[in-house]
């Protein structure tokens, strides 16, 4: 079955470059010029993806990742932006979006952010088939006060539920299951977000960021996420 791909796009030279290379990929394009219109679309149903520009007339990008996380379901957003920084990256990641490209992007890199999106999107798929033929008891995963149900992708520090991003859960599970091993950048981007694109480090340091600012009692002096300093990042053993 063919995928869909929204692109909610103002510039009509990148709505129109990204919606043939993703044409290219085989996928399905459907281009809006709005963030409302871009809603009313994604709203009537058979979208795969989302490709969203952060500044938009009628509603701004922002919103309308808002809007898409409120509703029930998960449709993976790369989030498109000409601002450069970390703020508005962070915001974006805040309300849901699952990567980010900085404007100017290439062609390699946009097509990377998608393949690996969707190989993400399958992987939950078979994941979540699995854990629904294993017991809850079996499936979870607790370690002083932290507890994560992948079943149900929830998460609970000292029995308060910590409301994540998807991309936040993957990171987080990922480590969890892999005590004591130290993963450098490159190793997240690759094992997490399914693609090693060079200069996309940073990437990894935002989620790292946001997601100890969850689950640590001190973001400053983490007990789940250690840094190693030189190398990378590990989960306390």
């Amino acid at each position: 079955m063919t995928r869909n791909v929204l692109i909610i796009e103002d510039n009509p030279g990148i709505g129109e470059l990204v919606q043939m290379h993703v044409a290219d990929l085989g996928l399905t394009p459907i281009l809006c010029d709005r963030g409302d219109t871009g809603l009313e679309r994604f709203r009537e149903g058979d979208i795969d993806l989302v490709v969203l520009d952060l500044m938009l007339p009628g509603v701004d990008g922002l919103s309308v990742c808002r809007e898409i996380r409120s509703g029930p379901g998960y449709v993976p957003v790369l989030m498109l932006t000409a601002k450069s920084t970390e703020l508005d990256r962070v915001l974006g990641l805040e309300m849901g979006a699952d990567d980010y490209l900085t404007k100017p992007f290439s062609v390699a890199e946009l097509s990377a952010r998608v393949k690996a999106l969707f190989r993400r999107v399958d992987a939950m798929a078979v994941a979540q088939a699995a854990d629904a033929d294993a017991t809850e008891v079996n499936g979870e995963l607790t370690t002083d006060g932290l507890r994560i149900d992948p079943a149900r992708r929830r998460v609970f520090v000292r029995e308060q539920e910590v409301e994540l991003t998807a991309r936040e859960f993957d990171l987080l599970w990922y480590f969890a299951n892999h005590p004591g091993r130290v993963f450098s950048r490159a190793q997240l981007l690759d094992k997490v977000w399914g693609y090693n694109h060079e200069g996309y480090e940073h990437t990894v340091n935002t989620h790292i960021n946001r997601l100890r600012g969850k689950i640590e009692r001190d973001p400053a002096r983490p007990e789940f996420i250690e840094t190693v300093w030189g190398v990378g990042y590990r989960f306390r053993d």
